[in-house]
């Protein structure tokens, strides 16, 4: 698993001249252009108590570009590589979870980025934040292993899922709270946008790091812990019982 990881990684960055470098340079860039757009372009258009607002952003785009990139790069992955879906010996379920956890190390590349920016403007991250911080992205992890290894097998007998991932996702990124807060929604909306499990991650995750001391959603977590899990076994069921027709449609 480990040297498909690393592999998926250097495929990736294969024929770049900074390789690597581009896992920090990509959420850097980020945070630049939303500082410039909502400083610069666009001043004025959010609470004061979200300032630095950029920050408060790249809080929930950093773990839902892992999250959306896991999935969209899943819904490819087994027609991609058809040649070792033919192999008999081959587990076909390896390679959605391969794509997600190469996610994950982009994910973690980018938290130095995060973590110079939080010292920059002097936000503190308390020894709590810190415990918690593992557990979401844990729940994280495992909501995109079950959703990846669902779609990844759908894909190969239906392709119209990729299209129409296309545009769930986003239509997904706006209905959760990351370019806003979960406060400036109203009343009605926040109680749909409650089904909404990423809503709780990405709450999650600015309570943690932009508001260190606040998180108060551990429920809605638990929550979503247990969705994640339920789904994480779904997705296998369902890659299961599609795995011996794999190799014919790909």
């Amino acid at each position: 698993m480990q040297s498909l990881v690393a592999r998926e990684l250097r495929a990736r960055y294969r024929g770049s001249v900074l390789g690597f470098f581009w896992s920090f340079i990509n959420p850097l860039l980020l945070l630049v252009i939303y500082t410039f757009v909502f400083t610069v372009v666009m001043p004025g258009t959010h609470p004061p108590q979200l300032e630095p607002f950029a920050l408060f952003m790249f809080c929930g785009i950093l773990p839902w570009t892992w999250f959306s990139s896991s999935l969209l790069e899943s819904a490819n992955v087994l027609v991609a590589n058809a040649n070792l879906i033919r192999k008999v010996l081959f587990p076909a379920e390896v390679l959605p979870i391969v794509t997600v956890l190469a996610g994950l190390v982009h994910f973690c590349l980018g938290l130095p980025i995060l973590a110079a920016f939080l010292l920059f403007y002097r936000i503190p991250v308390t020894p709590s934040d810190l415990v918690w911080f593992p557990v979401i992205v844990a729940v994280q992890l495992v909501l995109t292993l079950g959703l990846a290894l669902l779609v990844s097998a759908l894909t190969v007998h239906f392709r119209d899922v990729r299209d129409l991932l296309t545009h769930l996702l986003t239509l997904w990124f706006f209905a959760t709270p990351i370019i806003y807060s979960l406060d400036q929604a109203p009343a009605s909306v926040r109680r749909v946008m409650a089904f909404n499990p990423f809503t709780h991650l990405a709450v999650a995750y600015q309570q943690v790091l932009f508001a260190p001391g606040e998180f108060s959603d551990a429920s809605g977590l638990g929550l979503v812990a247990l969705g994640a899990i339920a789904t994480a076994a779904v997705g296998y069921v369902v890659f299961d019982r599609l795995r011996d027709t794999l190799s014919e449609e790909v």
